[in-house]
């Protein structure tokens, strides 16, 4: 039974300045830098025939690439920080990318999606942190911002039911239009 959920890729160079991002934060498990992506809707564990409806319904998202850039450092959690994450500046496509997958996901059968749609790259797993050290880090890492970069495409993500995921397989590639880019202002 495949566990399942889409994303969006993070280039290479910037997967590099995450990585020189990590340490300092006593209880953190550091993510590795192939697996940081922006989750775009976690699928879970479904059957083979499920996954291939999966599949086959992500071919009806037709929309235009778009740019995007990461910024700033957080954290979940609240007063006990669970995870630390690299946000992602809002982008109108990114959302209606999001949406369109929730959308078909419901129509297939999928139940729909109980947690607000906050785009990050997840950083670090915290494990009973010492919420100082938590506070610094966001504190010191607070104005990060990545190069902006293309999204030409999304993809289907499998991994090991294991807490935290990882290592992740890329199952299916769907490309974005990339004759129209909207280049906003970010």
């Amino acid at each position: 039974m495949p566990r399942l959920f889409t994303g969006i890729e993070i280039p290479a160079d910037i997967a590099f300045e995450l990585e020189l991002m990590r340490g300092g934060v006593w209880g953190a498990r550091w993510i590795d830098r192939e697996s940081y992506h922006i989750t775009l809707r976690f699928i879970g564990d479904v059957s083979e025939g499920t996954a291939r409806e999966v599949a086959e319904t992500l071919d009806m998202i037709d929309m235009p690439a778009f740019t995007l850039k990461l910024k700033g450092v957080d954290t979940f959690g609240g007063a006990k920080p669970r995870t630390i994450f690299a946000g992602v500046a809002e982008h109108p496509e990114l959302r209606r990318l999001q949406s369109s997958q929730e959308r078909l996901f419901q129509m297939i059968g999928l139940k729909p999606e109980t947690r607000k749609f906050t785009p990050h790259v997840t950083l670090a797993r915290l494990r009973d942190p010492v919420v100082a050290s938590v506070e610094s880090y966001v504190m010191s890492h607070s104005l990060f911002e990545s190069r902006p970069f293309d999204v030409s495409r999304f993809v289907l993500f499998s991994s090991r039911p294991s807490r935290g995921g990882g290592p992740y397989a890329v199952e299916e590639i769907y490309p974005l239009e990339s004759d129209y880019r909207l280049n906003e202002a970010m």
